[in-house]
């Protein structure tokens, strides 16, 4: 289960976390040695003292509309690199994608990379909400823009990862994107045909868990 774990982006994003819900997510990530911890930005400084650099700290920007201007993006990742994250995950302006504003999109990227200097950028273009073409069209924004990862899904819109985008995203990103799949990753199975379709990083919440019981029970 090794390979697995090392894409995980173990996550809680719930509204109603506490810090020790988060702390148990720090423990498991600790014990089971995850890619990351993905939370929310309130509570970045204390995980972040907490785990002590023992599993990288990511957190989300713009999350979970995107609709926020991208000055307060901007913002929120130097917020979030000063109290010790890692790796952001930023969310598009989705509205501008349906409006093919790519062009946009890619500049607000930028911006964003910018102001996440060394530490990883992950693009969320929020799959659910839009056609094949502007997936497409993403990808080259996101490409472009030199991000270090696109990511499907935020966990909250109608619908999360699926092998099809994982496969097309595949196909249309840069050599130097990484791909994260994220919300619909509920099984060992479904990990393992993420990872065989292409991607490297799957933001979830429940395969901690799954196997942890599996280590448990023997099965």
């Amino acid at each position: 289960m090794n390979h697995i774990l090392k894409t995980v982006d173990h996550t809680l994003l719930k509204p109603t976390a506490t810090w020790e819900d988060i702390k148990e997510i720090c423990d498991e990530a600790k014990e089971m040695k995850v890619a990351s911890i993905c939370i929310p930005p309130s509570f970045v400084k204390q995980a972040s003292d907490y785990l002590k650099g023992e599993v990288a700290v990511c957190t989300v920007i713009g999350f979970p509309l995107g609709y926020n201007t991208t000055a307060i993006k901007v913002a929120e990742v130097k917020d979030a690199l000063v109290n010790g994250a890692d790796e952001v995950d930023m969310v598009i302006n989705i509205g501008d994608a349906k409006a093919g504003k790519f062009d946009k999109i890619e500049q607000e990227i930028k911006a964003l990379k910018e102001a996440a200097e060394d530490k990883i950028l992950k693009v969320i273009i929020e799959t659910c909400y839009l056609t094949e073409d502007e997936k497409i069209a993403l990808c080259k924004a996101v490409t472009n823009a030199n991000a270090d990862f696109i990511k499907t899904s935020t966990g909250f819109g109608t619908n999360g990862a699926t092998l099809e985008d994982i496969k097309l995203m595949k196909q249309n990103v840069g050599k130097d994107v990484a791909i994260k799949a994220a919300g619909g990753v509920r099984s060992i199975e479904d990990a393992n045909n993420f990872i065989d379709a292409g991607a490297s990083r799957l933001g979830t919440s429940s395969i901690c868990q799954i196997i942890k019981n599996q280590q448990v029970t023997g099965y």
